[in-house]
């Protein structure tokens, strides 16, 4: 059996019972925590105008736009919708920076809803299947080389969920992934230049993942070497520096979405080293920001790159918050947290925190890749020149830093306190019960009704 074949066989045959609970347990931990983040970001940048545009477009009422309501095309509603869920960046990623949940669980539900509903046994095992196909093909740092991961490796993923959803046949499957292959794209200068174009990345994947599944349906075919071919995955994205077998080896048995990593704090995975490290530093030594002189935090190329330029505010101030690791330092020192209101426009905009971003500077150390993708350094030295020194291998939330069950619990709260005037209180219970138990509900189309349940008089898009 060849490669493709090999990956489509374990799509299109795997059973929930072949699932480790371990791998089930992180995939509903993903589901809560994007639950989480769809409601809070329902109403970010660029998202109440998306829903309005998508809904103005009409079509056919297949699926649910989440949190604002209405039905519209299943691919749009996948889109819309991974945008919310992506939209304050404090979904699940996995080294190097793949967001994964964000786009396969928007397809999953769209599908759900187009299938005329699956039980969550079926959307947990599509969920399963899908994450470990989108971390098989996820790539090194040096091989993405600015490509943002999420659209070169999730697309596979986000097809694979909607393959098994949709019912397709092998030779569909196959089909439907050599398709999505030729939309794999996007580029992180999207995230240093502060664009909305991060969150619409994640969209575009949830979007034609389901079309080529679609359309794979319809009988269109896709390359069948969409990995080994001369001009296939492997060649152009892996720039075979990873064999075939760095992909397929143990394929349904060793369950590499066990290194998924969930955010302590709601901005980017690189800047989750230094804020813990300036909380620590802070809390251990009883320091004021007032005494602070300077800091200094070393970061890995590849995190410089993405974090370490220059505080800015553009047109996306939100995403300028997120992906500076000078701005994080800085909101830690005025506020004391880290927390989801804190990358909101106003906060950002706030011109008190240009009191302390001359005080920071944010350097690069290769030598910083031999502890580890997010490894970090800092050094705080004092008015009264004391040095307080924090090294971390490890951001929290990494495997091998991993969050507790409390913390998984508190990040769905802050969302859920984020997005308070939104979604109605009482079913907060009842979400977590769901996702809790959603492996015994017989039709997860329940979930949805729960996530277009807003507050009494809040104002949704309508056109």
């Amino acid at each position: 059996m060849n490669s493709e074949k090999q990956i489509v066989d374990y799509i299109c045959h795997t059973k929930f019972k072949d699932l480790p609970d371990a791998a089930v347990d992180t995939v509903l931990k993903m589901l809560l925590a994007d639950t989480g983040t769809t409601i809070a970001g329902a109403h970010a940048d660029g998202c109440e105008e998306l829903v309005s545009f998508y809904k103005r477009q009409g079509g056919r009422p297949e699926a649910t736009v989440l949190m604002h309501g209405g039905k519209i095309p299943a691919h749009n509603a996948a889109f819309v919708n991974a945008v919310m869920s992506r939209a304050l960046d404090f979904c699940d990623a996995i080294e190097p920076g793949a967001h994964i949940g964000s786009s396969t669980i928007p397809t999953g539900l769209a599908c759900a809803e187009l299938a005329g509903g699956c039980s969550g046994e079926e959307l947990i095992s599509a969920l399963v299947v899908g994450t470990e196909i989108a971390t098989r093909m996820n790539l090194s740092e040096a091989a993405y080389n600015g490509f943002d991961p999420t659209g070169i490796c999730v697309p596979f993923g986000a097809t694979a969920v909607a393959c098994r959803l949709l019912g397709l046949d092998e030779t569909q499957t196959l089909n439907a992934l050599g398709l999505v292959f030729n939309r794999c794209g996007g580029s992180f200068q999207s995230n240093i230049d502060g664009t909305l174009a991060v969150r619409v990345i994640q969209g575009w994947v949830a979007q034609e993942s389901l079309l080529s599944a679609r359309h794979a349906l319809l009988g269109l075919t896709g390359p069948e070497n969409f990995l080994t071919g001369i001009y296939g995955y492997q060649h152009l994205y892996c720039h075979d520096r990873l064999s075939v077998a760095d992909i397929i080896d143990g394929l349904g048995s060793d369950y590499r979405l066990l290194n998924m990593a969930f955010k302590k704090y709601p901005s980017c995975a690189m800047t989750s080293g230094p804020t813990e490290a300036i909380l620590d530093i802070l809390k251990e030594n009883n320091l004021e920001p007032a005494d602070i002189k300077n800091i200094t935090v070393t970061l890995p190329p590849y995190g410089h790159r993405l974090v370490g330029h220059d505080f800015k505010i553009g047109d996306n101030p939100t995403v300028d918050g997120q992906f500076c690791a000078q701005y994080c330092i800085a909101n830690v020192l005025l506020r004391g947290s880290s927390r989801i209101q804190h990358f909101t426009a106003d906060f950002v905009r706030d011109p008190e925190i240009r009191k302390y971003i001359p005080r920071i500077s944010v350097l690069e150390d290769s030598n910083l890749d031999l502890r580890g993708h997010t490894a970090t350094d800092m050094e705080v030295t004092t008015r009264e020149g004391r040095v307080y020194r924090r090294s971390m291998d490890v951001a929290p939330g990494f495997p091998g830093n991993s969050l507790t069950d409390e913390d998984h619990l508190q990040r769905f709260m802050d969302c859920v306190d984020f997005g308070a005037e939104w979604i109605k209180r009482s079913k907060i219970d009842e979400i977590q019960s769901f996702v809790r138990n959603i492996t015994s509900v017989k039709d997860v189309r329940e979930l949805v009704a729960f996530l277009t349940e807003v507050q009494d008089g809040v104002s949704v898009c309508t056109d």
